[in-house]
C-alpha cells in the first residue's frame, strides 16, 4: 500500500541534532497518522507515495521543525507558587494561580529549567525549539486508517511529539 492521505504507517526512527548528537531513537515500531496531526509536515512530504521498506535521511531546519527559540516565552516566577519538590525537568499546563507574569500565554507548557530560592525559571519553548535536526526513519508498515482514526486525525497517545505538527511548545512523551 502507497502512503497516501489518510492511512497509518508504522516507523522507526534516529533524531539527532546537526552536529550528530543523538536526541532519540525508537528502535520499536510506533503507528503515526499520515494526513493529520501526527507528523511534521516535512516528513509527511518525505514519506508521500512510498511504501513499506522505505527510508529516509532527513535534514529539518528549525522552521520545519520545532520553530526558533522565543527568549520571550521565559519567565521567572515566585519560589512560593510552586509545589514543595518542584525541580528542573517538571512541567506544567499554563502558569500557576497568582502569576507575575499575566501577559504569558495561560494555553502553553511550561517547563522548569532552574530552580532559585526565591524564583524559578520557566520555558514554553518547545525542548527543541531552535535546532537543526537530523531524522533517519524506515517505514515498516502502512495500513488503511480506521473510521476512529480518520475523525481524530490521530492515532491517538503516542510518544510521537518529537515529530508531530503539534505546537512548538508540545512536551516531549
Amino acid at each position: 500500500m502507497d502512503i497516501t492521505s489518510p492511512c497509518v504507517v508504522t516507523l522507526t526512527w534516529t533524531l539527532s541534532d546537526a552536529q550528530g548528537q543523538l536526541i532519540d531513537e525508537l528502535t520499536d515500531p510506533v503507528e503515526f497518522f499520515y494526513g493529520g496531526d501526527d507528523l511534521l509536515p516535512k516528513v509527511e512530504e518525505a514519506l508521500a507515495g512510498q511504501t513499506t521498506g522505505f527510508e529516509a535521511h532527513l535534514h529539518l531546519e528549525p522552521e520545519h521543525a520545532f520553530g526558533d527559540y522565543d527568549a520571550e516565552l521565559l519567565c521567572y516566577e515566585g519560589r512560593e507558587l510552586f509545589p514543595e519538590g518542584v525541580e528542573p525537568g517538571m512541567q506544567f499546563e499554563g502558569l500557576p494561580e497568582g502569576a507575575s507574569t499575566p501577559d504569558m500565554p495561560d494555553d502553553l507548557i511550561y517547563t522548569v529549567t532552574e530552580v532559585y530560592p526565591a524564583h524559578v525559571v520557566l520555558d514554553a519553548n518547545h525542548p527543541l525549539a531552535g535546532l537543526a535536526l537530523r531524522i533517519q526513519l524506515k517505514v515498516m508498515d502502512v495500513r488503511s486508517a480506521s473510521t476512529e482514526e480518520v475523525a481524530a486525525g490521530s492515532v491517538g497517545e503516542s510518544p510521537l511529539a518529537l515529530l508531530s505538527g503539534a505546537p512548538a511548545n508540545t512536551p516531549l512523551h
